[in-house]
């Protein structure tokens, strides 16, 4: 017990110090092993844990998944796919929200960040619902909510990196994250269909005329062919997660070299310097982490867990709520991906005790990490979102919270009820 509270304790430490969490794992797990004497803090261990961090096949899928979002973004992709997302539902009441909503959807399933997307998106959606009359901070709060979506759509980071730290099936998470996916964009429409009819604004946009509304679908249909060549291959067994990745950064050279003609050589470019710089961040993650699951697990902090939640063992739906409330609320202080490398390794013997499918929970899993970034104090979708908006953080909070609680909601029935994502994820290969 004295090595969890000490292993807790430095990592906290770092953490509040301001140390890049990578680092501060790294730290605690050298500090930690210091306390326990022998070998545990050889070089030779460390660098070896390192190395297995990411050597990994389904970790290669990463960074091509990354750089295909690059390139998409670059390539004159958002303009299409919030002008194909119009043609739909752009006339209805509040219909630029439900334009932003659609817009997050179609963007989460070709760039897999939730940041990123905010980012592309909000930069065009925030002043053009303010322009029609929209709450400034209002627009800001359902853009950064919407995209939340990103990271549980398929291809989506946060899932790589579970299946790689969980030793799961990375494509039956793929197949597993579009239920999710829609029940929260179905969500975020009932709240945003709540919220207008407060404000009492009626579309401004203008209804594109048949040769034009033509144009636009298959310029928009250019963009949204590439999930569908990853999802129906993965579920043909074309290929496997890597090979994805690799087949969706050559596609989206093409669209965005070809037929778009909007991505040049500084954008390529930006886009593989940019690809390159966010992969080395979770790679280098990874391997922090994987330090940290062997000082863990040497220490007997998995043993220390499985005995703390062993009364839920036998209550396996009771155990899925308490684990999603504990991941809600350490997604307030800390990003997606170091909370799935640190959580995973811990919770995973006590998953496999309770019989729990561990792909079923790393979808919810997931889910309720990215609550975290819409949530103060860290919340980097919120931070986008405000400056993308130009609206200040104290605003924003309270136009959040409707979606937050719905959100939160949603985690919590599908904690309950595993077949809401179980059944689709069989029907769509599984």
């Amino acid at each position: 017990m004295l090595l969890l509270i000490l292993f807790i304790a430095y990592l906290i430490g770092g953490i509040a110090l301001g140390v890049p969490i990578a680092i501060a794992l790294l730290f605690c797990s050298v500090a930690t092993g210091l306390h326990m004497g022998g070998t545990a803090t050889s070089p030779q261990i460390i660098s070896a844990q390192l190395m297995r961090g990411t050597d990994s096949v389904s970790m290669m899928a990463l960074p091509f998944f990354v750089l295909a979002g690059e390139l998409m973004n670059r390539g004159g992709l958002t303009t299409r796919l919030i002008r194909f997302a119009n043609i739909f539902v752009g006339r209805v009441r509040g219909g630029l929200g439900y334009v932003a909503i659609l817009a997050c959807l179609l963007f989460a399933s070709l760039v897999g960040s939730a940041v990123a997307s905010t980012a592309a998106l909000g930069a065009i959606l925030i002043p053009m619902m303010a322009k029609a009359g929209h709450n400034r901070a209002k627009a800001a709060g359902l853009v950064a909510s919407a995209n939340l979506v990103s990271p549980i759509m398929p291809p989506s980071v946060p899932m790589i990196v579970y299946g790689v730290a969980a030793g799961v099936s990375i494509k039956s998470l793929f197949m597993g994250g579009i239920a999710p996916a829609i029940y929260l964009t179905l969500i975020m429409c009932v709240v945003w269909f709540i919220v207008s009819r407060k404000e009492n604004i009626r579309s401004t946009v203008e209804r594109p005329k048949p040769a034009e509304a033509l144009k636009i679908f298959l310029d928009g249909m250019w963009a949204l062919l590439l999930p569908v060549i990853v999802l129906v291959g993965l579920r043909g067994g074309i290929f496997t997660a890597t090979e994805a990745g690799v087949v969706a950064v050559v596609y989206a050279l093409i669209v965005g070299v070809f037929i778009y003609r909007e991505l040049k050589i500084p954008e390529i470019f930006s886009g593989l310097i940019a690809g390159a710089k966010m992969s080395a961040v979770v790679m280098f993650l990874a391997a922090t982490a994987q330090v940290a699951g062997y000082f863990m697990t040497i220490s007997g902090l998995p043993a220390i867990v499985i005995g703390i939640l062993n009364p839920l063992v036998e209550r396996p739906t009771l155990l899925m709520i308490v684990l999603m409330i504990v991941v809600v609320i350490v997604g307030l202080a800390m990003d997606v991906v170091p909370t799935i490398l640190i959580l995973t390794p811990i919770v995973i013997p006590v998953l496999e005790a309770a019989n729990i499918d561990l792909v079923y929970f790393g979808i919810v899993f997931v889910l309720a990490n990215v609550l975290g970034l819409t949530s103060p104090p860290v919340g980097p979708v919120l931070n986008v979102a405000c400056a993308t908006g130009k609206v200040k953080m104290g605003d924003i909070l309270l136009p959040v919270l409707p979606y937050f609680i719905a959100q939160c909601a949603l985690v919590i029935l599908l904690a309950i009820f595993p077949q809401l994502i179980i059944v689709p994820m069989h029907w769509f290969g599984g």
